[in-house]
């Protein structure tokens, strides 16, 4: 159960890195992405797929460049990712398990 949580976190945190390189080098390629990051590029293309289905960038000649979208998008992430760490510690059982002894 918690590993298909682990598996997620590492992909949202792929996706955040791919989209952070487009933000920062605009437009950015394939293969550079991959070669910088170290990701394989079949992983680096999902990503972006990922990404563009979010409308968060899109594919120009040169490569992906982000949309007008992504601006609103990272301005929101801290809050989100705020609420869902919130959730994930009120998630934990450490305090119920040592009340029961």
């Amino acid at each position: 159960m918690i590993d298909r949580l682990e598996k997620e976190v590492e992909m949202l945190e792929r996706h955040l890195e791919v989209l952070r390189m487009v933000i920062d080098n605009e437009p950015i390629g394939i293969v550079k992405m991959s070669n910088e990051t170290g990701h394989p590029h079949h992983k680096v293309r999902y990503s972006l797929r990922v990404l563009e289905e979010e409308d968060l960038i899109e594919p120009s000649s040169q490569g992906a460049v982000t949309t007008d979208r992504t601006k609103e998008f990272v301005e929101e992430l801290d809050e989100h990712l705020e609420e869902t760490i919130g959730k994930l510690e009120g998630m934990k059982l450490g305090e119920a398990a040592e009340l029961s002894r």
